[in-house]
C-alpha cells in the first residue's frame, strides 16, 4: 500500500510539473477593472506566472472548502461531545450505585461485582 501512494503522488508532481512549465508565461492579476481604477488613481496590479496563479487559486479553493467543511460539523463535533460528557456521567453515576450496593459487605465480593 506505501508504494501505491508513493507512485499517486510522484504522478502527481510530474503532472504539477508538467502544467507549471507549460504555463510560465507571465500574467498580469488586476484587482479591479481598468475604468474603475484608472479614475481613482489607484491599479493594484499584480504580475506572477500563469501556473502561480493556477496553483493558488487550487490552493485557496481547498483551504476554503476546508474552512467550509469544518463549519458544517460543528454541530456533529458538538454533539459527540455531549454524548461524552453524558456516557461520563452515567459511568460515574453507575460505579457509585454499585459502591453503595456493597457497603459493609465483604471487599473480595465487591471487587469482583465491579469488575463484572
Amino acid at each position: 500500500m506505501k508504494y501505491i501512494k508513493y507512485t499517486f503522488w510522484a504522478i502527481v508532481a510530474i503532472a504539477l510539473i508538467i502544467v507549471g512549465m507549460a504555463n510560465r508565461e507571465i500574467v498580469t492579476l488586476r484587482a479591479m477593472p481598468e475604468a474603475l481604477a484608472n479614475p481613482l488613481g489607484i491599479s493594484p496590479d499584480i504580475q506572477m506566472p500563469l501556473f502561480m496563479v493556477i496553483f493558488i487559486g487550487v490552493g485557496i479553493g481547498l483551504l476554503i472548502g476546508f474552512l467550509w467543511e469544518w463549519v458544517r460539523e460543528h454541530r456533529m463535533r458538538a454533539d459527540a461531545r455531549a454524548t461524552g460528557r453524558e456516557r461520563d456521567a452515567l459511568k460515574r453515576e453507575v460505579d457509585s450505585l454499585k459502591e453503595q450496593k456493597h457497603e459493609g459487605k465483604d471487599e473480595i465480593v465487591a471487587l469482583l461485582d465491579k469488575a463484572s
